[in-house]
């Protein structure tokens, strides 16, 4: 059976995340991905799971993580579980974001962080208990969930970047960030206005044609999907803050055609700038 591209559907637009409790009896699931990072916290029982070319065995209390886009399966020997997908991209903002390309899985199997777990139990608590943490918050919703869940997950990345002794994640290029710093402070002070690749390059001193190469390699995302980014971001306060048309919302963030705009705001929220409006008036 070839593997297939497992489509992870989430409750709510602001918190792109899933996590449910699962209970299984002695049963192999089949090879799969999603592009978003998973952890699986065993409550109990026994599970061998697959990641690539790796095997893990957890019983209770253990946790393992999955990269995103990760080929990966698993063994239940009857077992119960909590099962943890979120896209990381979501909970860095624009101060934060040029940490975003550490979790991407671009540069890094993620699961080779898998490591900290056995040789460090502070951090593997750490995490554990954000796991729990997020699944409480998700069942009860109380007001500020959102917040909390966010907060959980920045708390559970941190741990894992500080936790890093063998530095799987150092293959960010920090030169190469010194290197964009005036390109990014120039796109947070302009995104809503026209940004060429030739302008960015420009002010980096980096020739044109390498230009494009080297911003995805040091940030973990392509310059224009980074601007676009800032600009759906500053989208999203919009709509929960100001009573103005769609089409009046991206004239402000400097997307003056409608369509295009619909399409790069679908592209990061898997939902229409309405759609969104109304899901979070619905939520809150």
């Amino acid at each position: 059976m070839q593997p297939f591209n497992e489509k992870i559907i989430y409750e709510n637009p602001l918190v792109p995340m899933k996590i449910y409790l699962k209970k299984r009896e002695v049963s192999w699931n089949d090879w799969h991905y999603h592009k978003q990072i998973e952890l699986l916290y065993i409550v109990n029982g026994k599970m061998d799971v697959l990641v690539d070319r790796q095997k893990y065995t957890l019983h209770n209390d253990d946790v393992v993580l999955i990269g995103a886009n990760q080929l990966h399966r698993d063994y239940s020997y009857t077992s119960e579980y909590i099962v943890f997908h979120f896209d990381p991209l979501q909970y860095f903002d624009p101060s934060t974001l040029t940490y975003m390309n550490l979790f991407s899985g671009i540069n890094v199997a993620l699961n080779e962080l898998n490591y900290i777990f056995y040789e460090n139990p502070e951090a593997k608590r750490t995490v554990s208990q954000c796991i729990v943490d997020i699944y409480r918050e998700a069942i009860d919703k109380n007001y500020g969930y959102d917040m909390a869940i966010s907060l959980h997950i920045r708390r559970m990345l941190l741990a894992l970047l500080r936790s890093d002794r063998q530095q799987v994640l150092s293959s960010n290029n920090h030169v190469g960030l010194d290197r964009l710093k005036s390109v990014m402070d120039y796109i947070e002070n302009h995104f809503t206005e026209k940004i060429t690749v030739t302008e960015a390059s420009s002010i980096a001193n980096i020739s044109y044609s390498y230009f494009a190469t080297y911003f995805k390699k040091v940030i973990g995302m392509t310059f224009v999907d980074y601007v676009n980014y800032h600009r759906i971001k500053l989208a999203e306060r919009i709509l929960l803050t100001e009573d103005i048309s769609v089409e009046q919302i991206g004239e402000k963030i400097g997307m003056e055609n409608t369509g295009h705009f619909y399409k790069m705001f679908r592209k990061f929220n898997q939902c229409s700038p309405n759609d969104f409006r109304k899901k979070m008036t619905d939520f809150h």
